[in-house]
């Protein structure tokens, strides 16, 4: 393992921090995105060429259509171009009928994680390019009076930006309903295009490597990877700085 993947956190100066923007698949949710995208490609290419590497890498963060060309290209399809559209109406369809078979689970320590940060007083946020992410959100019940999707006062998941993530646009949207500057903004991401959307928008990036990928995510630029959101020093946030738990 490389000096750059064992450094507890790449900025060691502490800064403001007062807001969180959480993506939701990777990190709040395990989705069945991936399952759906490497189904949906029965007729394009060989579905088992379709790995987790592949994508985390290319695919993972993006808006549908960027992720279509971006897995047709990455396994080598003849005119992708021509069939990105189909390959993402299929992938739209498939992962429709995965979400109604229940095929959608939350990650535990992503939900103590989001109250340790509501704790803290901070304005939260999700911000994912799905427009599936509020209807998988929605049911995760914390008690019988609070679902998962209303600890965050911001909802931009799905909404209809010009460029999707690398682009900051989506956090940055996030940014500016929370009322919060970028620079005073976390943001937890699993996919490396989410993390350099993050620094694009010159907001602190936290990479959760669920994927055995933490070399993507400090590659793109992640201020912190950890495997898990345990790892997280909650109480060190309250003073701006994003490092480990001391074990």
């Amino acid at each position: 393992m490389s000096d750059r993947e064992t450094r507890p956190v790449r900025n060691d100066h502490p800064r403001t921090l007062t807001a969180c923007i959480f993506d939701v698949d990777g990190v709040l949710l395990a989705s069945p995105h991936e399952r759906a995208w490497r189904d949906a490609l029965l007729g394009f290419a060989d579905p088992e060429r379709f790995t987790t590497a592949i994508y985390q890498a290319c695919v993972a963060g993006k808006p549908r259509l960027s992720g279509s060309l971006a897995a047709l290209r990455a396994l080598g399809v003849a005119d992708a171009e021509g069939k990105v559209a189909a390959y993402a109406a299929r992938k739209q369809k498939r992962l429709e009928a995965l979400i109604d078979a229940g095929a959608v689970s939350t990650y535990p320590d992503a939900l103590r994680f989001v109250q340790a940060v509501e704790a803290l007083g901070w304005r939260m946020a999700v911000a994912s390019s799905s427009k599936n992410a509020t209807g998988m959100l929605r049911p995760v019940r914390l008690d019988p009076g609070r679902s998962l999707l209303d600890l965050f006062g911001v909802n931009v998941c799905g909404r209809d930006v010009r460029y999707g993530k690398p682009d900051p646009e989506i956090f940055l949207l996030a940014s500016t309903e929370l009322h919060v500057p970028p620079a005073e903004c976390l943001v937890v991401e699993d996919a490396p295009a989410g993390i350099e959307a993050a620094h694009a928008g010159n907001m602190v990036a936290l990479g959760v490597a669920r994927h055995h990928d933490e070399h993507l995510l400090w590659a793109a630029g992640a201020d912190l990877v950890v495997t898990s959101l345990d790892e997280v020093a909650v109480n060190e946030l309250a003073n701006g700085r994003l490092c480990r738990r001391l074990t």
